[in-house]
């Protein structure tokens, strides 16, 4: 019980819970927020940047590239058990009740962002926090062929772990003194992260809107 709580202390610092969770507990945290619902709320693109950060600085004793190659492992299995979590539940995934570790907008939103943007959601989604928890469990459900996803699968994993990881380590080889600033490098990757999210949303609702000034302006008037 300890340890849990631990964890969910340390989750406000990322540098500090890179070096408490380890090798191990990094692979781990990678395959839950890509594999099960409930890591959705993990941290993603920060930690992995901040990871790279450490690596680069020599705070964080791992040799990067075996790092990168671990952590894109547990995003390929965890995507796996995303997309067969799907495959097995169906569409009852989206009639689910909410709870605290399950939103059933956020598996609406992957379902309309696979909608919108077919397979390639399996590559682009990587890159998107909440999306790239729920967008395996809606190929599963969606019935994409396992071989197809699997392919796309590892292409994003490789480019999201390799990009987030690298971008943390020349960050930190060659920028003196980013180290000590790294919640400034997490605030800007996090808010990069969820920015294409805010754009579709903002497009989304306009989308509505512009739809719902069309029925209105093509309703007949009163005779």
């Amino acid at each position: 019980m300890s340890a849990i709580s631990d964890f969910f202390h340390r989750l406000s610092n990322l540098p500090d819970l890179v070096h408490w969770a380890g090798l191990a507990g990094l692979a781990i945290i990678i395959f839950s927020e890509t594999g099960l619902l409930l890591g959705v709320f993990l941290p993603g693109d920060s930690l992995l940047v901040t990871a790279g950060l450490l690596a680069a600085s020599g705070q964080f004793h791992i040799n990067i590239y075996w790092l990168a190659t671990l952590l894109t492992m547990s995003a390929v299995m965890g995507n796996s058990t995303g997309y067969w979590i799907g495959r097995t539940t169906g569409p009852r995934v989206f009639s689910r009740t909410d709870s605290i570790l399950f939103n059933k907008k956020h598996a609406t939103r992957a379902r309309e962002f696979f909608e919108r943007y077919g397979r390639k959601t399996i590559v682009v989604a990587q890159f998107m926090p909440i999306i790239r928890t729920f967008s395996p469990v809606v190929c599963g459900v969606g019935g994409v062929r396992f071989r197809f996803f699997f392919s796309f699968n590892v292409i994003g994993a490789i480019t999201w772990i390799w990009s987030m990881l690298f971008i943390g380590f020349f960050l930190g080889r060659y920028i003196p003194g980013v180290d000590r600033h790294i919640e400034i490098v997490v605030l800007i990757v996090i808010t990069v992260s969820i920015m294409p999210g805010i754009i579709g949303g903002a497009r989304a609702r306009q989308r509505k809107r512009t739809k719902a000034a069309a029925v209105v302006t093509e309703s007949p008037g009163p005779a």
